[in-house]
């Protein structure tokens, strides 16, 4: 594409401001457009369950970027209007207000959207988080109640639970693993995150699956496969997230967990994907991959933008990404295989600071600091050492 040519960015999210933001930087002078479903600018999603809704921050403070900034970006923000529709072949997105809106190069970057639980919808007390709105609603229904419910164990439903209980809250965490992350971290590190909630005071229901929810109008409980309900006064699902794809049914482009794109994050010709909506070919472990982190959002626009200039990048990042509970924060970088060696190899787990590093096959995939920002970042070096010679796309 030429400079001057036009690019469409379908998504106001930190991906798809980051895309703006690299196009410029790389010298792109043609129009740029970016479409959004929420009527707000484009704002950062990790306070939601930290900052914002512990009542810490106001939810104007979010904002990815000031009013001075966005004017020098020179971009036209189209808000408040969700894509329906596209057409891979004229790159062409409609929106439910019947706009129709092409352009030379088109950035799908329209995430994820929350599961949900069946029978809950239209519940009152019942909430999932994803959005701004989500936070304001889930704090004020907090702030008016005793105890929570968190159905999920991921990284989502821990932030959650650790914050409500900063702010008083009895709080109950429900779900299949048997430790917080534990899929995720593996069972060194997520027990010791397990006692770690434990002894602040949230009650872990773990190992056990969740049947729905029970309530007329509010919801009154959880009610488990074993037949047990805990009562409840708000209940948060955080059981993972699906990309939002609907809207490209019938668009041309390959869909299966995300939009599938080549390893420059192409999806089809002038039409590319960028963050969590994004599955793509990951030369460096010869797989398609979809990652959901705020950091991979940023990194990703920057070699998709060179790629709508003219380059020729892949795109084969070290993952990272960080979360925040109690007084602990986690920093991961890597993958971290289920079936992974781990071993302490700075600090101790007693002594609440440590890094623990994750070796499969004989090479070092991750490294996990708890509390230890500074020693995790040296020890990614023996990810990069450890890499294997990229693999070709199949």
């Amino acid at each position: 594409m030429s400079a001057a040519g036009s690019v469409l960015v379908v998504g106001a999210s930190a991906a798809g401001l980051a895309t703006a933001e690299a196009l410029r930087r790389g010298g792109h002078a043609g129009p740029v457009t970016v479409l959004g479903a929420e009527r707000h600018l484009p704002y950062d999603r990790p306070p939601l369950s930290k900052k914002v809704l512990a009542g810490e921050w106001e939810p104007d403070r979010v904002r990815l970027r000031q009013d001075s900034a966005l004017a020098a970006l020179d971009a036209e923000f189209v808000l408040g209007d969700a894509a329906v529709g596209f057409d891979a072949a004229t790159r062409t997105a409609r929106t439910a207000s019947g706009r129709e809106l092409s352009a030379d190069a088109v950035v799908l970057a329209t995430g994820v959207r929350p599961r949900t639980l069946p029978g809950a919808d239209g519940l009152d007390g019942v909430h999932v988080l994803r959005t701004l709105e989500d936070s304001v609603a889930l704090r004020a229904d907090l702030a008016a109640a005793s105890r929570l419910v968190v159905v999920g164990e991921g990284v989502l439903g821990a932030e959650i639970a650790a914050t409500a209980r900063t702010m008083g809250l009895d709080v109950t965490m429900v779900g299949p693993q048997p430790a917080p992350m534990a899929g995720l971290l593996g069972p060194l590190v997520s027990g010791r995150l397990a006692a770690l909630h434990s002894g602040r005071g949230v009650d872990l229901r773990l190992g056990t699956g969740v049947d729905g929810v029970t309530g007329e109008h509010r919801v009154t409980g959880v009610r488990l496969d074993t037949g047990e309900v805990l009562p409840a006064e708000v209940v948060v699902v955080a059981i993972g997230a699906v990309p939002e794809t609907g809207w490209l049914a019938g668009s041309g482009l390959e869909l299966d967990d995300g939009v599938v794109c080549d390893s420059r994050c192409r999806a089809a010709p002038g039409v590319y994907a960028v963050g969590d909506v994004a599955r793509w070919w990951d030369e460096r472990l010869g797989a398609q991959v979809r990652l959901e982190n705020r950091t991979h959002a940023t990194e990703q626009a920057g070699v998709v933008a060179a790629n709508v200039l003219g380059a020729d990048r892949a795109y084969s990042p070290i993952p990272y990404f960080w979360t925040d509970q109690h007084d602990v924060k986690i920093q991961v970088h890597g993958t971290l295989p289920p079936d992974a060696e781990v071993s302490v190899v700075d600090g101790d787990l007693d002594g609440g600071r440590f890094v623990a590093r994750y070796r499969h096959d004989g090479r070092t995939t991750g490294v996990l600091g708890w509390n230890m920002a500074k020693q995790t970042r040296i020890r990614r070096q023996e990810i990069i050492d450890d890499s294997p010679a990229p693999a070709a796309q199949r």
